[in-house]
């Protein structure tokens, strides 16, 4: 294993430090936690809802490359893959909270759901005013005990429900919009190699050359099969037919499209996909309105690529294009 790290304990507090240190003044650092929110001017003179996501560490830059103005006010950094503590992420709720409540955006996973159920029964044992919503879009596989994983369709609903809060949504329609934007966001993943976890030293799962796993988690979860390797665009038409059978009356609609990067898949690589996705929906007549290739949900080092599919409803669009002061957007 090779990997730019001091001591493997130390990865995530000093990956913390670095990301508020270059952040030119943007983000600070909470004490004694891992939590990271906002340190602009702006943050200090609006009186809006908070916003607190968070989770495990190495999806960078999700979630603290999406802290400031017009995204997140604070995201907590668990360890690798790890949920953060409800302490910390109450610390955050506390931070935030300019009298307006906090929202908070959880990933659907057993551990964050947990953990921030338990920090917001905390906050609001102090009163603060805290809602969820638990982002759960991901097809590939459905748990019969938690449902669908929540993925990279995440930033999307924090880009959404960033602007909103700052436009003056009020906690409740916050969560309402929060709710109805994650009903209409569908992921799905595919991986060629598997990320190495640092405490671990080897790949999560083994891939020969010509395989490809279809159906990947953000936590290195093996997919529904796997599959012999196929071009890009014969990729794209099987997760487009995949994800296009999530929605009702699919070619009628508006979409947002979000290609990812899952940490070490070129650039060059996403826009080839992401060609061959927009092809496949203009031969349908499918209008796409907004677009976002990069690298924004990531998996630690995951060689893989994620599609997602958000169906517009009036007034999202502009949200997504509104103007914003972070990090990783």
């Amino acid at each position: 294993m090779k990997k730019f790290i001091n001591q493997i304990e130390q990865i995530v507090p000093e990956m913390v430090q670095g990301l508020v240190q270059t952040s030119n003044g943007q983000l600070r650092c909470l004490e004694q936690t891992t939590a990271v929110i906002r340190n602009d001017p702006q943050f200090q003179n609006q009186t809006q809802v908070g916003l607190v996501s968070g989770g495990g560490s190495g999806h960078e830059p999700l979630h603290a490359g999406f802290v400031g103005d017009g995204m997140l006010s604070a995201a907590v950094c668990g360890e690798i893959f790890t949920s953060p503590t409800p302490d910390q992420i109450y610390a955050a709720i506390n931070a935030v909270d300019q009298g307006q409540g906090v929202l908070l955006i959880v990933k659907n996973y057993s551990g964050d759901v947990m953990n921030f159920d338990m920090a917001r029964e905390m906050a609001e044992a102090d009163n603060h005013q805290v809602a969820t919503v638990v982002v759960d879009d991901d097809i590939a596989i459905q748990d019969s005990e938690q449902g669908h994983r929540g993925v990279a369709g995440t930033v999307l609903v924090e880009k959404i429900l960033g602007a909103a809060a700052r436009a003056g949504y009020t906690l409740e329609q916050l969560q309402d919009l929060g709710q109805q934007v994650i009903k209409q966001t569908k992921t799905l993943a595919v991986a060629l190699h598997a990320a190495t976890v640092p405490g671990v030293g080897h790949p999560g799962f083994e891939l020969a050359d010509d395989e490809l796993e279809f159906g990947v988690g953000i936590h290195n979860e093996r997919g529904r099969n796997t599959e012999k390797l196929v071009t890009a665009h014969e990729l794209a038409a099987k997760m487009l037919e995949q994800l296009q059978g999530e929605f009702t009356d699919f070619t009628q609609q508006h979409y947002a499209i979000l290609v990812n990067g899952m940490g070490a898949t070129p650039l060059m690589e996403q826009y080839i996909f992401a060609n061959d996705v927009a092809d496949i929906l203009q031969q349908q007549g499918v209008a796409v309105d907004f677009w976002k290739v990069g690298n924004l949900v990531t998996s630690i080092d995951m060689t893989g690529i994620s599609l997602t599919l958000l169906q517009l409803q009036a007034g999202w669009r502009d949200w997504l294009t509104a103007d914003v002061t972070t990090l990783g957007w």
